[in-house]
């Protein structure tokens, strides 16, 4: 495989940032969000993380889809969507 047919391969598995913003609006909606790809409904994981000294803490939301395993991460600000 060479490397122009990797990067179209990765880039078919990525979210398109359309995409990406009708999850993020969905869940913002308080919707359980589904795959754009597949319309399985995705699982959602919360992540969270110390600040271990740093002065904040990140928290962050991981959306995967069960049936193509295609994942989306989101940053979570005073309860919104970044």
């Amino acid at each position: 495989m060479s490397r122009e047919d990797a990067g179209e391969r990765r880039a078919e598995t990525q979210f398109a940032p359309a995409e990406l913003r009708a999850m993020r609006e969905a869940v913002a909606r308080g919707e359980s969000p589904r795959c754009p790809r597949c319309d399985a409904a995705m699982t959602e994981r919360k992540i969270g993380g110390g600040s271990f000294g740093l002065g904040y803490a990140r928290r962050r939301e991981w959306l995967i889809c069960p049936h193509c395993r295609r994942s989306a991460l989101f940053d979570i600000r005073r309860g919104t969507r970044n």
